[in-house]
């Protein structure tokens, strides 16, 4: 099996690289991927001699067409996205150009040249979000797509674009939606490293609005496997949601880092809240347990903690991202609100 996986020096793609080296070591594993502000390949550093790295764009028709003329793979996996919610309300555009541009790109290139699966890797961000007075009630695979950001609807472009790939040339097709994750290797502007990075530094941990917003945690391990388990055993054409189980306020995720690292709560600074900020996002995975026997193994304690630890011991990885260019943009996200 030769595999091609974009965007896998990021922070989802990059964790299913490692996994799928342990759980598949006789694959062939590509690795393709732009290497943006958020692609590191100190990420894939220690498994380089296990892989074929490209560096290219998805959204580059020749560099994508070549790519599969001379490795000709099976099965194609599609991490690679802008995926940062405030950049793209800054600017749209680089969004639409990865997000959906990129997607058809390697769609294109499945059809030429076949393929025995393409797998898009979404997010429950499509469908907006959830009120938080009604705990009863979960995003499905059947909930109507609805979204709040350039982010949410370049990733609801793509999967449209995915079914009608699907409909109209009967490409072997599978989408994924998954909630929040977070565990190793995750870029320093999201929420819990952020935080983490923040607290070890003492410095401000923003918190947009009231921190009232729920969002629905998985661990990125839990989430490889699910991507596994579907690229393997999963009904073409179909979506799955991957939810974590994990319900958590951001500010009780904050709070909680402050206890685990010893930090004092008076770090916590309110800033402006988000524009168009989703309330709530809650996943119902009964689709992928009853089908695929997937459920989510980690639990939030036992993620978070796994998590911190990982960023206690690994600061040369995330300490000179943090540094430069990224700290430019962190002041101009949250130095004036």
């Amino acid at each position: 099996m030769k595999i091609v996986i974009t965007g896998g020096a990021g922070f989802i793609g990059g964790n299913f690289v490692h996994y799928m080296i342990k759980a598949h070591p006789e694959y062939e594993i590509i690795v393709l991927d732009k290497l943006t502000y958020a692609g590191n390949l100190e990420t894939l550093a220690s498994v380089m001699d296990k892989i074929k790295f490209v560096k290219d764009d998805i959204a580059d028709r020749n560099a994508v067409f070549k790519l599969f003329e001379e490795e000709k793979p099976d099965v194609v996996v599609n991490f690679a996205a802008e995926s940062h919610v405030d950049r793209s309300i800054e600017d749209p555009g680089i969004f639409l150009k990865t997000n959906v541009i990129g997607t058809q790109t390697l769609m294109d290139a499945c059809r030429e040249y076949g393929i025995r699966r393409y797998h898009q890797v979404s997010t429950d961000e499509v469908y907006g979000d959830l009120p938080l007075d009604r705990p009863d009630l979960f995003f499905t695979e059947e909930t109507p797509l609805h979204t709040s950001s350039p982010y949410s609807a370049s990733k609801a472009s793509a999967d449209l674009l995915v079914q009608a790939y699907y409909r109209t040339y009967n490409l072997p097709v599978t989408i994924s939606r998954c909630s929040n994750n977070y565990g190793p290797y995750h870029f320093p502007e999201k929420l819990i490293p952020l935080m983490i990075a923040n607290a070890l530094a003492d410095k401000p941990l923003p918190v947009y609005g009231k921190g009232e917003n729920v969002r629905d945690w998985l661990y990125v391990e839990d989430h490889c496997k699910a991507i596994d388990l579907i690229i393997h055993k999963g009904k073409v054409g179909e979506v799955y949601n991957i939810g974590g189980h994990n319900e958590m306020r951001n500010i009780d995720i904050v709070k909680l880092i402050c206890r685990e690292l010893g930090k004092p709560e008076s770090l916590i600074t309110y800033v402006t809240d988000r524009k168009g900020h989703d309330l709530r996002y809650a996943i119902n995975p009964e689709k992928i347990h009853n089908e695929l026997g997937w459920l989510p193994e980690t639990t939030f304690e036992n993620g978070i903690k796994k998590t911190i630890e990982w960023y206690l011991n690994n600061r040369s990885w995330w300490e000179p991202i943090i540094s430069g260019e990224y700290m430019d943009y962190y002041e101009k996200m949250y130095g004036n609100r």
